[in-house]
């Protein structure tokens, strides 16, 4: 099985509040083109969590970090 990466850990690695997280992150998945893996990853009423290393991961740490 692969390593699992939750918004939780990903907050206290990046020292942002998890409910602001959140907010940046709908907003990127709103944006199809620019994030279309982090849309195409995100499932309704699900955790946010992402597979340790994927493309997924690295646009929702691009979009928390602006």
């Amino acid at each position: 099985m692969s390593d699992i990466i939750t918004l939780k850990s990903l907050c206290e690695e990046l020292k942002i509040d998890p409910r602001e997280a959140r907010e940046k992150l709908r907003a990127a998945i709103g944006d199809a083109k620019v994030n279309p893996e982090l849309a195409m990853a995100r499932k309704p009423r699900t955790p946010w969590q992402w597979v340790k290393g994927s493309s997924a991961e690295k646009e929702a740490r691009r979009a928390l970090s602006n």
